[in-house]
């Protein structure tokens, strides 16, 4: 595939869309699908954003818009000016996005108004709770996309259920394609904050999502919940939640042990070291699953509902009882049921040969 018009453009921005852009960018290469990566800025400093790039090998993009974080309005309308730009000068047959991020809102908006066809990534996801920032970016993009790369057969059942059906492929999920090729990868736990902890004698927090760090009540509500835990609890620090507990005033105390972001690889052998992972991350509740560690999710809903009903994931929201009883009912029943929903690893391989074909057919019209 030669020539400006058979390339397809990849948007990024934060440090999900940068794990499964790795798996994706390289099936694109074994596939021989020319790729132009975009790296927004959403996540801008070298703890979110630089070192995943070199952990995870993947290709230096070709445009840093340097956006920045800000309010949702200003930093969505930065993206959408900067990417439109990107779009005219690059000239993709297809702009592939991904997850649900401001990033994915601006890439789609951008496309579809320049008439350029759009393949999402991790399409069909709901959580149904439209006060989600998140959640709306994931609709919006789905209503005008093209090809919809649905991680499990829920997601497709959701599009379907809102009369969205061509398009619709069921790969599988790239974060576990991911979990697959990284976990040989990452470090042995000896080389990794958890050095100083006995194996599965912590737990593993992580805390980011406006809900819950915009709000003052459920912020400390969580952080009381964490502080009395019965293990240490280690919590790489988010810094839109490293500045809301400077506002607040938080000094940690009991449980917790607070930590810089770390790399994503020695986030997956913390995930896989920890007793439980505590966190309202999407991603990480699947990774606590597939690194076999159960999961107590801050939220009061979730997208991922397979790791709920096979028994891997509580759903706890921001109440502190309710997270001390998740956690302590783990430290009793070990899960044991098996999630056979995410597919067989081969996602990224079957994104890269639709993509190809996609492509090939749209380069033959012409």
């Amino acid at each position: 595939m030669d020539g400006k018009r058979e390339t397809v453009l990849s948007i990024v921005g934060a440090r999900p869309q940068f794990i499964k852009a790795a798996v994706v960018s390289r099936a694109f290469a074994e596939a021989g699908v020319a790729e132009i990566l975009v790296h927004t800025g959403q996540h801008y400093d070298y703890g979110m954003s630089e070192v995943f790039f070199r952990e995870l090998e993947i290709p230096e993009p070709a445009r840093n818009l340097g956006i920045g974080s800000g309010p949702h309005g200003r930093q969505t309308g930065l993206m959408l000016q900067a990417i439109e730009t990107a779009i005219l000068e690059f000239e993709p047959a297809l702009v592939v996005i991904y997850g649900d991020t401001n990033s994915t809102l601006a890439a789609a908006l951008a496309a579809s108004k320049l008439r350029v066809p759009i393949a999402h990534v991790e399409a069909g996801l709901r959580s149904f709770n439209m006060r989600m920032p998140e959640e709306v970016n994931r609709v919006l993009s789905d209503r005008v996309s093209t090809l919809f790369f649905c991680p499990t057969p829920t997601a497709v059942r959701n599009l379907k259920r809102e009369g969205i059906s061509e398009g619709v492929r069921e790969v599988g999920d790239v974060m576990y394609d991911a979990a697959l090729f990284y976990a040989g990868r990452a470090p042995q736990i000896e080389r990794t904050c958890a050095a100083r902890f006995k194996e599965k004698g912590f737990y593993l927090a992580t805390l980011h999502r406006a809900e819950n760090t915009d709000d003052p009540a459920r912020l400390e509500a969580i952080f009381t919940a964490l502080d009395i835990l019965d293990k240490p609890v280690v919590l790489p620090l988010h810094p839109r939640t490293k500045r809301r507990l400077a506002e607040l005033g938080f000094i940690p105390q009991g449980s917790l042990r607070l930590v810089e972001p770390v790399g994503y690889l020695e986030m997956v052998a913390l995930e896989r070291a920890a007793a439980v992972i505590l966190t309202d991350s999407g991603g990480m509740q699947k990774e606590a699953c597939f690194h076999g560690t159960p999961c107590v999710t801050l939220r009061e809903e979730t997208e991922w509902v397979e790791t709920v009903e096979a028994g891997w994931n509580i759903l706890a929201g921001a109440d502190a009882v309710t997270i001390s009883a998740a956690v302590m009912f783990f430290k009793r029943h070990a899960p044991k049921g098996a999630i056979d929903a995410f597919g067989d690893g081969t996602a990224g391989a079957k994104i890269a040969e639709t993509v190809k074909r996609f492509v090939g057919s749209r380069a033959g019209r012409r």
